[in-house]
């Protein structure tokens, strides 16, 4: 049974609801996952949703700030919603989705970006940024003979030298210095999970899904970051059939600065 999953920063749902309605008519992911969504959980548009063929719906938002939300063509049921660093502020949430005989957790995630200053003495953002890797610790790639589990989101950390445009003069900016870099490989490895955009990609390969809107011509510069990514437990990547990031997307009318990434697998 083939099973999609999206993940997309969209930068506010409502604002670039024209553009969600274009993904999900022309590439028709199972699950999409969204985030920085910026819109409080009764203001959501699950009409808009329910309307292009996703009524299953599940969001943990906030007035403003943040927010995500998980939408499924199948059935998925909301395991949990997160609170991380002792704040409320809508980063994480949980559902299973059925596929294949497996139950697979999905974790849609959306990590701090961490201010401009790259010191946590000075500046609380990338504290906080810091502090919520450090607990993602706990999040486990769990996965048993009927179970696997999936997690995406903006992650906000490009960890490879590849990952970035240029290694060297990135490796003072937040997103890509070494003491990010660094946790972040070590909360994934010792999560058990797999980072399955790297999997059959060579490291000095560049992937990329973020373009900031500073640019003047993102296409053209080509100044990009790999700050979403798409991780599975070990028992997943015999059905790993690949993945797609859909850099067309960084050029669509109002545009988010992140596209989507789109992973399929084909399981039995």
């Amino acid at each position: 049974m083939p099973l999609s999953i999206a993940t997309w920063n969209i930068n506010s749902v409502r604002l670039r609801m024209p553009i969600i309605e274009r993904l999900l008519d022309e590439y028709a992911p199972d699950v999409l996952c969204l985030q920085e969504t910026k819109v409080p959980d009764e203001l959501f548009p699950e009409k808009a949703f329910r309307k292009i063929g996703y009524p299953y719906i599940a969001f943990h938002g906030q007035k403003g700030y943040h927010g995500v939300a998980t939408v499924a063509r199948r059935p998925i049921e909301v395991v949990e919603r997160r609170r991380f660093c002792d704040i409320e502020d809508s980063r994480h949430l949980s559902v299973t989705v059925r596929a294949g005989g497996k139950t697979i957790l999905v974790h849609n995630f959306y990590v701090p970006a961490g201010g401009d200053e790259p010191d946590p003495e000075i500046n609380r953002k990338f504290r906080h940024k810091l502090d919520f890797v450090a607990e993602m610790n706990a999040i486990r790639a769990e996965h048993g003979e009927v179970s696997a589990s999936v997690l995406v989101g903006d992650l906000n950390i490009a960890p490879l030298e590849h990952d970035v445009w240029s290694h060297k003069q990135l490796l003072n900016v937040v997103s890509h210095t070494p003491v990010e870099t660094e946790n972040f490989e070590a909360m994934r490895l010792a999560g058990g999970w797999v980072d399955l955009m790297r999997l059959n990609v060579p490291s000095e390969q560049k992937l990329f899904t973020w373009w900031s809107y500073r640019a003047q011509d993102w296409e053209a510069s080509n100044r990009g970051r790999r700050l979403d990514h798409v991780w599975s437990s070990p028992n997943l990547v015999p059905d790993f059939a690949g993945y797609e990031i859909l850099r067309q997307a960084r050029g669509w009318d109002r545009p988010s600065d992140h596209v989507p990434v789109i992973a399929r697998f084909d399981l039995d």
